[in-house]
């Protein structure tokens, strides 16, 4: 079995807490629990979250000093509330929760906070949180979500912009991360009403320069969008090397900046 490169949070002791070096590195997953059509489990978000950053320990060096806290499987999911199974905490409960972790974070002597999200929804919490925890706790809190470094080529230019929620990005990483969950006989190509609107010259859409907030049933009935018929285990696969390998950057990079309640420029991290 290969040496973890990672420290589980919830498996050290108290005094082993107190004994982390100061410059470690906390990373915090956040998820959701949310209906993803009929193709994909309520866990979906999570599922890729947990597994992103798996994969992750693999492209960073067993001395880099990582903590891993306790993945937030349940996040702000209100626009999917209309569809059974769903679980969404509040807006402010969200919030406090984030604070709460990483207040505790500081309160054990680390000041380097990575939040990992794979959940749209969480975006607007964890902006707000990550502020009140630089602002209080005088902590280096570093925003990555894996949606935001997608190759816009690895995707056909529709399905990139418009495959919003259970489309073919979605669909391929759980193909990888666990195909046993993903329910081929519901695979579908659902076209997001965002799609539609572009091609009537419209510049408003659910998302964009001119985004309308919108539930998961504004962009389609079924509450998903876009082309399954492109997912593959194989674009998964590829997908989750390309993620992994920059949220080890990420954490590499968090470790290295010179930070004393205030960044430093320095030179590269390597």
């Amino acid at each position: 079995m290969s040496e973890p490169r990672f420290l589980d949070w919830q498996a050290l002791t108290t005094t082993e807490i107190r004994a982390l070096p100061a410059e470690s590195v906390a990373v915090l997953a956040l998820g959701a629990i949310e209906q993803h059509g009929s193709h994909l489990p309520l866990s979906t978000d999570s599922d890729i979250a947990d597994g992103l950053l798996e994969a992750a320990t693999t492209h960073f060096p067993t001395s880099l000093p990582v903590v891993r806290l306790p993945t937030i499987v349940v996040g702000a999911s209100d626009e999917h509330l209309d569809f059974p199974g769903t679980l969404s905490l509040p807006a402010d409960t969200a919030i406090a929760t984030l604070e709460a972790y990483g207040a505790a974070v500081a309160r054990a002597g680390l000041e380097r906070l990575v939040l990992f999200n794979a959940h749209g929804g969480n975006k607007a919490i964890m902006d707000i949180a990550a502020l009140a925890l630089r602002r209080r706790h005088g902590m280096l809190v570093v925003k990555a979500q894996y949606m935001h470094w997608t190759p816009p080529d690895w995707l056909p230019a529709e399905e990139h912009r418009h495959g919003l929620h259970g489309g073919a990005l979605e669909t391929s990483l759980m193909m990888h991360l666990a195909p046993h969950e993903v329910r081929h006989d519901h695979l579908g190509s659902p076209t997001s009403s965002g799609e539609t609107l572009e091609r009537q010259g419209y510049l408003v859409g659910p998302e964009g320069d001119a985004a309308f907030a919108w539930l998961a049933e504004d962009l389609h009935s079924g509450g998903v969008v876009g082309d399954t018929h492109f997912a593959s285990q194989a674009l998964g696969e590829r997908l989750t090397t390309h993620y992994a390998e920059r949220l080890a950057k990420v954490l590499i990079d968090t470790h290295a900046m010179a930070w004393h309640g205030m960044v430093t420029v320095i030179g590269p991290s390597r």
